[in-house]
C-alpha cells in the first residue's frame, strides 16, 4: 500500500500510472488477439462480428467497471485520512453491490442482446456469429466484475503494480486458450469467445486470493460487514454516477455504430481496425485520469488542497506532452497498424482507417485535459458535472447519426467524437474551477 498524500506529485502521479498503462494495453491487447486469430483461422465474416460486438459488451461490461471504479473512491477516500475501520466497510459495502449489479446486469444481458444486435442494423451475414460470441462474452461478467472490484481496491491503496501483473497472466493464458480452441480444435468463434471467460476467471480468482493472503487489512471483519445507511449511500451514489457515466458514454458509441453499420461490411472493418489502434494511443493520455480519482480521492480525506492543484495541473501538463508525441507517432505508422489489425492490403478499407486516426490524434489536446478534470472531480465526490459532460457526449453522438453519416458517410463517423471531446472538455473545465474555490484553501 502506497500514500499518495506526500511526496512529489509528478513522482506520484508518473510511477502510479506507468502500471495502469500497461495493464490498459494489455487489455486491449486482449480483443486485438481474438480479431487476428478469428481473421486468421475463421473468416472475415467472423472477424466483423469479434468488432461488431464490442460496443454492445463494452456497455455492459463499462458500466459494471464504472461501478466499481466509484466503489473505490470511497476506499481511497478513508485510506487517505487514516480511517482503517471506514476504509474496510466501504470495501464490504461494494462487494456486497458489485454482486448485485453482476447478477441484474447478466440477466438483462442476456435476455436484451438480441434485439439489441437488431436495434443497431447488425447485418445479416454476421448476425449469427455476433450474437452467439456475445452471449458467451457476458457470461465472463461475473469474472470481470470480480477482477476489477479487486483491482480498484488495490488502486484505492495505492498499488497499481499488483492488478497488472494478474492482467499479464490473463492475457499469456487468453492467448494460449484462444490458440488451442480456435486453430487447434476449430471452434470457432465461440472458441474465443470461451478462450476470454476462461483466462478471466483464472485472473479474477488470482487477483481476489493475493488480497486475501498479502493483505489482510483490506479484509473486513465480522461487525464491518454489518449494513450501514451512510457507507451504502456513499458508495451507490459514487458507483452509479461512474456507471452511469460509463453507459452513456457507451450508448452513445452504440448509436454511432448503428449509423457506422449502415455503410457496409468494409467501412465496419475499417473502423474496427482504426477505433484499436487509437484506444490504444488514448491510454497513453486517459490513464492519467484513472490516476487523478486516487490521487484526488486520498489527497481530499488528508486534507491536502493544495497537493489536489498541483497535482491536476501537473497532469494537464504531463497528458498535453504525451499528446504531441502520439500525434507524431500516430501520423507516421497509422497505415502499417491499420493493415495489420484488420489484416487486410485493400486501399479503401485502410485509407479509411488512416483518415479516422489522423484526424482524431488531432484532438488529444482536448482529450487529455477531458479525462484529468472528469476523473479529479469524480475523486473529489463532484458527479453532476461529469455526469453532464457524459450526457452532452450522447447528445452529439446522436446527432452526428441522425445529421451527418445521412449526408457526409463515414467522414461523419469521424468527426463526431472529437466535436464532443471539445465541448466536453470546456463543460469540465467549468466545473473544474468552480470546484476549486470553493476548496479550503
Amino acid at each position: 500500500m502506497k500514500e499518495m498524500t506526500k511526496g512529489s506529485p509528478l513522482r506520484i502521479i508518473i510511477s502510479f500510472t506507468i502500471p495502469l498503462i500497461f495493464g490498459n494495453l494489455l487489455q486491449q491487447l486482449y480483443s486485438i488477439v481474438d480479431s487476428k486469430i478469428v481473421s486468421a483461422y475463421v473468416s472475415t465474416e467472423a472477424f466483423a462480428a469479434v468488432s461488431l460486438t464490442a460496443v454492445v459488451s463494452n456497455m455492459l461490461i463499462g458500466f459494471i467497471n464504472g461501478c466499481t471504479q466509484g466503489f473505490a473512491i470511497p476506499v481511497a477516500l478513508h485510506f487517505g485520512a487514516q480511517s482503517p475501520v471506514q476504509m474496510r466497510r466501504n470495501i464490504a459495502g461494494s462487494l456486497k453491490l458489485v454482486l448485485i449489479a453482476v447478477v441484474l446486469l447478466l440477466s438483462l444481458g442476456l435476455i436484451f442482446i438480441e434485439p439489441i444486435l437488431h436495434l443497431i442494423h447488425t447485418p445479416d451475414n454476421v448476425f449469427a456469429d455476433s450474437l452467439s460470441y456475445v452471449r458467451i462474452i457476458l457470461l465472463g461478467i461475473p469474472f470481470i466484475s470480480l477482477y476489477n472490484e479487486s483491482a480498484n481496491i488495490l488502486r484505492a491503496v495505492g498499488d497499481s503494480r499488483t492488478p497488472l501483473y494478474f492482467l499479464l497472466l490473463s492475457v499469456l493464458l487468453n492467448t494460449c486458450f484462444d490458440l488451442l480452441f480456435v486453430k487447434v480444435l476449430h471452434f470457432g468463434i465461440q472458441g474465443a469467445a470461451a478462450a476470454t471467460i476462461l483466462s478471466q476467471f483464472l485472473c479474477a480468482t488470482a487477483c481476489l486470493l493475493y488480497i486475501v493472503f498479502k493483505y489482510k487489512e483490506l479484509i473486513p471483519h465480522k461487525d464491518e460487514w454489518k449494513p450501514d445507511r451512510r457507507t451504502y449511500s456513499r458508495l451507490i451514489t459514487s458507483g452509479l454516477s461512474m456507471g452511469l457515466m460509463g453507459c452513456i458514454v457507451n450508448i452513445g458509441t452504440i448509436i454511432l455504430q448503428s449509423g457506422l453499420n449502415e455503410l457496409g461490411t468494409p467501412t465496419i472493418t475499417a473502423h474496427f481496425a482504426a477505433r484499436r489502434f487509437i484506444d490504444m494511443l488514448m491510454i497513453l493520455i486517459y490513464t492519467y485520469g484513472f490516476t487523478m480519482t486516487t490521487y484526488a480521492s486520498q489527497n481530499l480525506g488528508a486534507g491536502e488542497h493544495k497537493r489536489i492543484r498541483a497535482g491536476i495541473r501537473t497532469s494537464v501538463l504531463i497528458v498535453t506532452t504525451v499528446s504531441t508525441i502520439l500525434i507524431v507517432v500516430c501520423y507516421l505508422i497509422a497505415r502499417p497498424v491499420a493493415q495489420w489489425i484488420a489484416s487486410t492490403d485493400d486501399p479503401e478499407i485502410v485509407q479509411m482507417s488512416v483518415n479516422y486516426c489522423r484526424f482524431n490524434v488531432l484532438f488529444f489536446y482536448a482529450l487529455g485535459p477531458l479525462f484529468i478534470f472528469r476523473c479529479s472531480l469524480q475523486g473529489l465526490g463532484h458527479r453532476f458535472v461529469p455526469l453532464a459532460a457524459s450526457v452532452l457526449e450522447l447528445c452529439i453522438k446522436t446527432c452526428a447519426v441522425v445529421f451527418l453519416v445521412p449526408r457526409f458517410d463515414y467522414w461523419g463517423v469521424i468527426v463526431a467524437e472529437p466535436v464532443s471531446w471539445c465541448f466536453m472538455t470546456a463543460l469540465l473545465f467549468g466545473g473544474y474551477v468552480h470546484t476549486m474555490r470553493h476548496l479550503k484553501k
